[in-house]
């Protein structure tokens, strides 16, 4: 499960990450190391409210000019955000532009400390100081490990990002629209060639993913020039969706058929002329390289010149706290420890006669818990989660003051890009609600999709998880812009958790026992997560000891297990954020109700949590303690 965000180490964000999600400056600083909030000089008389109120005002303009500026380095952003400027262009992959993102971001901190005086901001403008300062101090010290992150692997990459910005986020009303679609069918391989000379750069350092990431790319890229106009069979995604946009124009009387047929004869030559040459470079490129690229791969630890200092970084980027390698390995097993009794204790309530391995075995061949390999069990299993999100919609009034305004959708994932037993994950809907968020599933292989665990997935990936979280930061009005776009791992994918565990407190989930033991298997998943990823990337794991301990602590059937861990190999330290960052939560509301007591307020803790946006977890923490004191107050 999966936000489909720019939510991996830092040095990624300035190469495939511009291209796989919207804000690639913005939403990639992450920092290890918090600020508190400073104390004021005894010596200092406090500011009055007049100060607090210009110098809040003063410094919200800044921040809007500096995000308008930073949007304006990625025209991907833009597009994410429902707007049309550089609407025909992609975002700049090269090494020199990311050197000219990285040099206006440190300019920005200097003006930052050297122009506003901290002490006479408001509390809500000093975290947004704080945030802007930690994001930044993050994006420099991942200038060391620019080359260590994958350009390109079988979950993220331009290679099939292109295509699902193009047919899902780029929305065409009338010509000028289609014609900018057109624009960036022939821009788009510039930037693919932009991509694969970083690739070559960190290969000539050796670092380069396993196999199992080249074998990806090169599928979905064929499948991407797959069929016409490329060549003989059915259209292409890419073709079927330009077409369909065409044919909306001319239907709904924006352009007449002439021009209909101008326009997508001008489609199919940027498609055939450069967009097929572009994928057929990026292609080429991978076989040749795919040869000295290891098959029972490990981690970055070990195979990386500098892969302990990077994975380090990795660790505190996306879990934005210091929790060391063993630290954390030695959480996960205690999670697991303690998963495994509430699991037992599942498994004897619903009378199953053997050990909790075999009740494991049940779980994963029994038939009563899939749908059928059918298009018809694929549109069942979209069905029904979409009844289990109807259904928590109802409750959310009682959990929640604020509401997101956006809607929610299920899909299927893209032909191009669905891979059998890979995670769900949630692509956010525009800030005005234009565009929905979307919750896909990776349906190839219903035999990866157990029912038990379709109700908990649904839950994190939508309501009251992703959808819930984003959309809420998205419509802010009360901070800066940059903060309603920012993002910080440890928060989203811990709050997407902690939404797994909340929707147990709400009526009508997890009715069915096995429903609660996907539930249960969907926390191990993640404590287990915690123990892998830093076995493969600190302890030198390979890909088969990851394989063996996940498949022996999870009822996940072993396709889904494999695809999960090359997961992790391709995205050090992404997924130990879940867990920690939940932790951090559950930690925070104990907190606040043994604090407040009567007091305590579910619906203005959780307001709480999601009004400020994302945050680093110590941020967190600040604004909750703040809230907590405003109660007492």
């Amino acid at each position: 499960m999966r936000l489909a965000l720019p939510l991996a180490p830092t040095a990624l964000c300035a190469a495939t990450l511009a291209f796989t999600a919207a804000l690639a400056l913005s939403a990639c600083g992450k920092s290890a190391e918090p600020p508190a909030a400073r104390p004021q000089a005894s010596a200092t008389a406090a500011p009055t409210a007049e100060e607090i109120k210009a110098e809040t005002d003063r410094i919200n303009e800044w921040f809007g000019k500096k995000y308008e500026e930073e949007l304006a380095f990625s025209p991907i952003a833009l597009t994410f955000l429902g707007r049309k400027e550089q609407y025909d262009k992609f975002d700049d992959m090269s090494e020199d532009a990311d050197d000219k993102k990285r040099a206006w971001r440190k300019g920005t901190l200097d003006e930052l400390q050297s122009q506003f005086a901290y002490a006479k901001l408001s509390d809500e403008a000093k975290m947004s100081y704080d945030i802007w300062k930690y994001q930044s101090e993050q994006l420099a010290a991942g200038e060391a490990f620019r080359l260590n992150g994958y350009v390109f692997d079988q979950m993220n990459g331009a290679q099939s990002f292109i295509p699902t910005l193009l047919i899902s986020f780029h929305k065409v009303e009338n010509e000028s629209d289609m014609l900018a679609y057109i624009a960036r069918l022939e821009a788009a391989p510039v930037g693919l060639d932009q991509l694969v000379e970083r690739a070559k750069k960190a290969a000539e350092q050796k670092i380069r993913p396993p196999k199992f990431a080249f074998e990806g790319v090169i599928d979905q890229s064929k499948k991407v020039i797959a069929g016409a106009p490329f060549g003989p069979g059915k259209d292409s995604a890419i073709w079927a969706d330009a077409k369909a946009k065409i044919a909306e124009l001319v239907k709904s009387g924006a352009i007449d058929k002439k021009r209909g047929d101008e326009l997508q004869a001008l489609a199919r030559t940027a498609l055939v002329d450069r967009f097929k040459p572009g994928y057929e470079r990026l292609i080429a490129w991978e076989q040749a390289d795919m040869v000295n690229a290891p098959e029972n791969a490990s981690g970055v630890g070990t195979t990386q010149p500098n892969g302990k200092a990077y994975y380090e970084f990795a660790l505190a980027d996306n879990t934005t706290t210091h929790m060391t390698a063993d630290q954390i390995h030695e959480l996960g097993l205690k999670e697991v420890e303690r998963i495994r009794g509430e699991m037992t204790a599942l498994k004897d309530k619903v009378g199953f006669k053997g050990d909790l391995e075999a009740f494991f075995k049940f779980i994963d061949s029994d038939k009563q818990f899939r749908f059928p390999n059918t298009d018809a069990g694929r549109q069942a299993y979209i069905d029904t989660a979409t009844a289990d999100l109807a259904n928590i919609k109802k409750s959310l009034p009682d959990f929640f003051g604020v509401l997101p305004k956006a809607d929610l959708v299920v899909k299927r994932v893209e032909p191009f890009r669905e891979q059998d037993g890979a995670a769900q994950h949630y692509f956010p809907g525009t800030p005005d609600g234009s565009r929905p968020g979307v919750y896909y599933a990776h349906l190839s292989d219903m035999n990866a999709m157990p029912k038990t665990e379709l109700e908990v997935i649904a839950y994190h990936e939508g309501l009251p998880g992703h959808h819930m979280q984003i959309s809420i930061a998205q419509e802010l009005t009360s901070v800066p812009l940059f903060r309603t776009q920012a993002g910080f791992t440890a928060y989203q994918e811990g709050w997407g958790l902690y939404a797994e565990w909340l929707a147990k407190q709400m009526p009508g989930t997890y009715q069915d026992p096995y429903s609660d033991f996907g539930r249960l298997s969907s926390e191990m998943w993640r404590a287990v997560r915690l123990v892998v990823d830093t076995g493969l990337h600190a302890k030198g794991w390979t890909e088969q000891q990851a394989v063996e301990f996940f498949d022996a602590n999870t009822s996940i059937p072993l396709t889904a297990v494999k695809s999960e861990v090359r997961r992790y190999l391709i995205m050090p330290g992404q997924a130990t954020a879940y867990k920690v960052g939940m932790i951090k939560i559950q930690e925070l509301r104990r907190k606040a109700e043994t604090e407040l007591g009567d007091k305590f307020d579910i619906k203005g803790f959780h307001d709480t949590v999601l009004g400020g946006g994302a945050l680093p977890l110590e941020l967190l923490e600040r604004r909750v303690d703040q809230w907590i004191a405003s109660r007492k107050s």
